[in-house]
């Protein structure tokens, strides 16, 4: 082979080896991923959403929606909350929750009264899922998954984001807003929406 053509061989084999590799976009579409774990996770795997959901809202809502995909089974645990002054009772709260999720297959309402570890042991849930709308819940959900995963090793907790339009809502400014008189409509589902007309009323 003549000393010209192997140059420009050379230079060709080069050329195609040093070709840069496009990255995959880091944006992807999150049903075409659910829809990937879903042919990949065994369907039979039970995952745990605790909340005191006073009410539950449609953020809640949202966040089992998506965890439905992702599991064959979510129980929706609803805590007793003696450590917090809550509006409803636990079984208003339970009934709230049990006619919000009551679409969704595979969904289940429970309470619970004592360690959370002890709950999902008892159900064999593997994982437990948590609802995170903003970066100023992140600090204090990562030091409870730490805690969670000293307390159980074997249990994954999971991060879900509720949709965009559902991110600023919270149990706690749904309950100020309808006592100060305020439409909490878009914020729970109607049937909620009645039950705080009607709580507001009682306490006034």
């Amino acid at each position: 082979m003549a000393q010209g053509e192997c140059r420009d061989q050379c230079v060709r084999i080069c050329a195609v080896e040093l070709t840069p590799v496009h990255p995959l976009p880091i944006a992807v579409d999150n049903q075409a991923v659910l829809h990937d774990l879903n042919l990949t996770m065994p369907n039979d795997l039970i995952a745990v959403y605790p909340g005191t959901f006073d009410p539950i809202t449609l953020g809640h809502e949202d966040v089992v929606r998506r965890a439905v995909q992702l599991f064959g089974r979510v129980i929706v645990a609803v805590a007793a909350g003696h450590h917090k002054k809550a509006m409803f009772s636990l079984a208003e709260r339970m009934d709230m929750a049990t006619r919000a999720v009551s679409a969704y297959p595979g969904v289940t309402v429970e309470s619970f009264d004592g360690l959370m570890r002890d709950f999902i042991v008892a159900r064999g849930a593997k994982a437990m899922v948590r609802g995170l709308r903003a970066v100023t819940d992140f600090d204090y959900e990562f030091q409870l998954a730490g805690m969670n995963r000293a307390l159980m090793p074997d249990v994954e907790t999971v991060f879900l984001t509720p949709g965009d339009k559902y991110q600023f809502i919270s149990s706690t400014f749904v309950r100020e807003i309808a006592t100060l008189g305020g439409e909490v409509v878009r914020f729970v589902s109607p049937a909620v929406n009645q039950r705080l007309l009607q709580k507001v009323r009682s306490l006034s």
